[in-house]
């Protein structure tokens, strides 16, 4: 682990005066890196498509897949029938896609309730009720859900395979159902050494809290080797890769009524989020300077807003910009490092699958996820995304050996398995503007650990107890 590498040798100490010997120089290893997000990268953009046609490429992209799926897990005798060619009460297997009715599911006629006279929705957090209802639907027609599936547990856009059989009210009865679980893995190599990456997300720069840039100057001076004594130093030189996982913005520098103010008003205000990318930049020049850096968008960040979120540009980075070291990516992000595939996103997905299911574990959602073998199957319904036509670029074609979500309200990992043997390690980043907590992957073993850095905050002002500044892992 990180810690052991890091833990103090015998003889060093940073209160001991100085010697006259050199100073050893640690080399920082240098891994292989392939990055793999192609698949996420937009071209010419058109917005004149339907939304329809996503889920038509969704449905045509799984079915093979879950029908193999079915035929494992029911028989290779199982009938599989489309909606139009079910019969009353014929035991059977459908391939569809899932569609969740919710009353409490935020609309545009609700938010301007007032012109029509009725009642404003309450702010909610979740929006499942008892009221929720399940259909299936293919490319023909649809079918009302009972039975034994979780009504609450499934989001709008899953593709899925069930067994049952039609009542004679129209309705189906579901005895069971499957998922196209993980995707083929490809076989991890084995390191000789540990090596890490360091995975940090929600900066939050822009923010007031000055206790935040406080915990974040000591991230960066811990991956740069400032920080700490000899022991210290050569674990920082086993961080191979630093990889940001958005929201590095505030949600304070989003000025959502600078669009709507008169322009005399605005003319010589400068927009928030101006100054804390030259923060950002700041920050990056001396990571980049040491290490090779990842840099995903997030929500908050100066991009567009529907996913797949495109890379940042580089001209608002003029100083950390100019080093081969910086790679800005796209989010979803895919890649490889030292045959390790990474795959994640800033959190988007998660937290609005989150509030419309039952699930409140980020990593439960994640899990969640790779068996569905899709990254956001909410979108477009209630998470915006671009309108493809041809192909839906979020469904998993290789099974990653990280699969991570940032800015999640807390640090979580475990390792889950595959039917066909993959295994796959599965890491929640905290916010670090809340938390002051990154997570530490081990590209040999596959663990992962967090590392926080606590620092002066303002509640400790009104505490008698003295404040302290430490890093511990």
């Amino acid at each position: 682990m990180f810690s052991d590498l890091t833990a103090q040798k015998q003889g060093s100490s940073l209160l001991c005066r100085p010697v006259e010997d050199q100073v050893p120089v640690f080399d920082r290893v240098s891994p292989a890196f392939s990055p793999c997000s192609q698949q996420f990268k937009v071209g010419e953009r058109s917005f004149n498509r339907q939304y329809a046609h996503i889920y038509a490429a969704r449905l045509m992209q799984m079915r093979p897949l879950l029908t193999e799926r079915a035929q494992q897990k029911w028989g290779s005798d199982v009938l599989v029938r489309k909606l139009c060619d079910l019969q009353t009460g014929e035991q059977c297997c459908i391939v569809g896609t899932l569609f969740k009715r919710m009353d409490l599911q935020p609309s545009i006629l609700k938010e301007i309730s007032e012109e029509h006279n009725l009642l404003p929705q309450p702010a909610r957090v979740k929006f499942i009720s008892d009221t929720d209802e399940l259909i299936l639907e293919d490319e023909l027609q649809r079918i009302k859900l009972e039975g034994k599936i979780d009504r609450d547990k499934c989001v709008t856009g899953s593709v899925i395979a069930i067994y049952g059989a039609e009542r004679n009210d129209g309705k189906f009865t579901v005895e069971d159902f499957c998922t196209a679980d993980l995707p083929p893995q490809t076989t991890r190599p084995k390191l000789s050494a540990d090596r890490f990456v360091l995975l940090v997300s929600g900066l939050g720069l822009g923010s007031s809290r000055a206790d935040s840039m406080l915990g974040l100057q000591l991230l960066v001076d811990m991956v740069t080797g400032q920080l700490g004594d000899q022991g210290e130093q050569s674990g920082a030189a086993t961080i191979s890769r630093v990889l940001l996982a958005g929201n590095l913005l505030s949600e304070n520098t989003q000025d959502k009524e600078a669009s709507t103010k008169p322009k005399y008003l605005t003319k010589k205000s400068q927009a928030g989020s101006v100054e804390a990318m030259r923060l950002l930049d700041e920050l990056l020049l001396q990571l980049v300077a040491s290490v090779p850096v990842d840099v995903m968008p997030g929500q908050h960040d100066p991009t567009n807003y529907t996913l797949p979120q495109q890379p940042l540009h580089r001209c608002m980075f003029p100083l950390s910009s100019v080093y081969p070291t910086l790679t800005l990516a796209s989010n979803p992000y895919q890649a490889e490092v030292d045959g390790v595939r990474f795959l994640g996103t800033s959190g988007q997905n998660v937290c609005d699958m989150e509030r419309y299911s039952s699930m409140d574990c980020h990593l439960e959602i994640l899990e969640e996820t790779l068996r569905l073998r899709h990254l956001a199957p909410t979108a477009p319904d209630t998470l915006g995304c671009y309108p493809f036509y041809q192909k839906d670029p979020f469904i998993m074609e290789q099974c990653p050996h990280v699969y991570f979500s940032g800015n999640a309200p807390k640090f979580g990992s475990k390792v889950i398995k595959g039917p066909d043997g993959q295994e796959v390690l599965l890491v929640t980043v905290p916010k670090f503007s809340s938390t002051q907590t990154a997570c530490l992957v081990n590209l040999r073993t596959l663990e992962c650990e967090p590392v926080s850095f606590s620092a002066f905050s303002a509640d400790d002002d009104n505490d008698d107890e003295e404040s302290e500044m430490n890093v511990s892992h």
